[in-house]
């Protein structure tokens, strides 16, 4: 009967402390059929996404407009890397049941700003940049940016493409390195390495490019 009585208290203080355990972060850590996250990863998808969206845009413009033939060849590199990473990061979010941002009106052929898409897991950039610490990420393009790299052709649009993409990846580095540091949500965290070690070299081949066009 002694053993017996030992036995569940045992079992009854390994369950107690699995209940209380868990790392640094487990204030913050949700358990889902997906994997344990946290508000860092949640923020880090939320806010890379719009940001992803932006760059695809910008590299879109080029098509049409660049010059010289190595920044076309950066701006299909770039979509290429980064629209499979929003599918990605949209799968997250979907599963964790977070908002993930609509994409920018003037983005979706044959829509208006009154007729963009919704949800109830999606939100419109701005509400978005509302809800996320810090708000929009670094790097992100203001609208009269956006409008000049619209304008640009030639040669003044790969210089200005180039100018506002190192920026751009700047920011996603950043963002990037905070995932490393804060998420715990292993896929989130390799993208962000992926994110970091992609762009860097972006960076320094945008930045030697800059040079000598």
């Amino acid at each position: 009967m002694r053993r017996l009585v030992l036995l569940f208290v045992t079992l009854f203080a390994l369950a107690f402390l699995a209940a209380c355990g868990g790392d640094g972060n487990g204030a913050d850590q949700e358990d889902t059929a997906t994997g344990a996250h946290n508000a860092a990863d949640i923020a880090f998808a939320q806010r890379m996404i719009p940001h992803h969206r932006q760059a695809i845009e910008m590299a879109d413009l080029a098509s049409t407009r660049a010059r010289d033939a190595r920044v076309s060849t950066m701006a299909r590199q770039i979509r290429a890397t980064q629209e499979p990473q929003i599918a990605t990061m949209t799968g997250w979010l979907t599963a964790w049941g977070r908002a993930v941002a609509a994409p920018a009106p003037h983005s979706l052929p044959g829509t208006s700003p009154t007729s963009a898409p919704h949800s109830d897991h999606t939100m419109s950039d701005q509400a978005m940049a509302s809800m996320t610490p810090g708000g929009d990420m670094d790097g992100m393009m203001s609208v009269e940016d956006m409008t000049a790299l619209r304008n640009a052709r030639g040669s003044n649009f790969d210089e200005l493409f180039l100018a506002m993409m190192i920026e751009h990846h700047q920011g996603a580095v950043s963002a990037a390195a905070a995932e490393r540091r804060d998420g715990i949500h292993p896929p989130a965290r390799q993208l962000a390495e992926d994110v970091q070690r992609t762009q860097t070299t972006e960076i320094s081949d945008m930045q030697s490019l800059l040079t000598e066009i």
